[in-house]
């Protein structure tokens, strides 16, 4: 955002160091040790559960992914338009979906797939502009933005909220005059400390610290009109990929971020309005990581799960449209489903009889594929699938006859 603003505040990149930034490793050594750690766990689960369980958390992750990166900037993005870009990109039969904004998203699974899966070519100015261009090349609303370019206008660069001049400033960017230098000492230091390459900087740097510094720099620097949030935790993404190399999406930190927008918001207001001290960022960063790394131990265990009631159920002789209800269970998720299953519910999905649909679901509950919750007209019907609980208190009984 550019406003005209006054603000009495120092910011890291005026000071005489910048962009020197300085470290506490002692009190990052646990911390990082947990990290790895977590790490570790989702890297052993993501080996072992087989090709088919990890394409679909690469797939569900990368679609939370575009909607969170999304959301965190106050973009609300059509969940079946993501889905169907991802689908599209990874080869997969998908359902075409109209949207206006199907270019935007498309661009931005697009960039987002180029720096996973060529994580390991230079990112050079050319590269990151091609990125901007991607999210930004068909909004009629913003015709006035310079697009695939860094910005050039004279106005303060502003990161603001609150209300027509009652506006809090939290952030002023390094002029426009000075970003193409600021990008190049950025972006040199970006390919120098890659990991794997010949002309790696002596200095050990934790991989994931260089992530979460790389993410601050290039925020810091805000380079573009807009779209710098989106665009910087891409590096991020392209960082972690970079430290330990992979061709499918095994984190979720957007979508961790956006769960902990106040406090991700807070951390980098403190870090760009502090000194270069930024051992508080990376200890934000680190604990996100952790937490983004249980996210993911969840979605593996859903995989698995999942595979394992299609392989338990391998036999029962599913009819198409009981296969169909049974999908958009799980795709809705844990307690996903509004209010659970019920026979219109099931009518409307399946456009059968209501003699028909009681008829499917009694025969679903007999195989053990669905349980019930209530009696008579307020009956509902819950997907049994690992430890899923819909939100609902279930008895012992219920329990001890579900397991997987």
């Amino acid at each position: 955002m550019v406003l005209t603003h006054s603000s009495k505040k120092t910011y890291i990149w005026q000071l005489p160091g910048w962009p020197n930034f300085q470290i506490d490793h002692d009190r990052l050594e646990s911390l990082i040790t947990s990290a790895r750690q977590a790490q570790g766990m989702i890297i052993g689960k993501a080996s072992a559960i087989g090709l088919t369980a990890i394409a679909d958390v690469h797939q569900q992750l990368w679609i939370d992914e575009v909607i969170a990166t999304s959301a965190i900037e106050g973009e609300q993005l059509n969940p079946d338009s993501v889905r169907s870009s991802v689908l599209r990109k990874l080869g997969m039969e998908y359902q075409a979906i109209s949207d206006p904004r199907s270019e935007m998203i498309d661009g931005l699974v697009a960039i987002m797939d180029d720096a996973l899966t060529h994580h390991d070519e230079e990112l050079n100015h050319e590269r990151l502009c091609s990125w901007h261009r991607a999210i930004f090349s068909n909004e009629r609303s913003i015709k006035a933005m310079r697009v695939g370019g860094y910005r050039t206008h004279t106005e303060l660069m502003q990161i603001v909220s609150g209300l027509y001049r009652k506006e809090k400033v939290h952030y002023i960017a390094p002029p426009s005059e000075e970003v193409h230098g600021q990008m190049d000492q950025f972006l040199n230091w970006f390919e120098l400390t890659r990991p794997n390459i010949k002309r790696r900087k002596a200095e050990s740097l934790d991989g994931l610290c260089r992530a979460a510094i790389a993410h601050l720099w290039f925020e810091s620097i805000h380079p573009f009109e807009d779209g710098n949030g989106r665009l910087g935790r891409v590096i991020l993404d392209m960082a972690l990929a970079q430290d330990y190399p992979h061709s499918m999406r095994i984190y979720s930190i957007s979508n961790q971020i956006m769960r902990n927008r106040s406090s991700y918001y807070d951390a980098l207001e403190e870090a760009q309005s502090g000194d270069l001290e930024i051992t508080n960022w990376l200890i934000w960063f680190l604990n996100t990581f952790i937490k983004s790394c249980k996210t993911s131990s969840q979605f593996i265990d859903d995989a698995i799960a999942k595979s394992q009631f299609w392989q338990m159920h391998a036999n029962r002789g599913l009819s198409e449209r009981h296969r169909k209800v049974i999908q958009k269970l799980i795709e809705a998720g844990d307690g996903g489903f509004l209010g659970g299953l019920t026979a219109e519910k099931y009518q409307k999905i399946t456009k059968v009889s209501k003699a028909t649909a009681t008829r499917d679901l009694g025969i679903l509950k007999e195989w053990g594929i669905l349980f019930t919750s209530g009696e008579g007209k307020a009956t509902r019907y819950y997907l049994k699938l690992g430890n899923w609980q819909h939100g609902l208190e279930r008895s012992n009984s219920l329990q001890a006859g579900e397991a997987l």
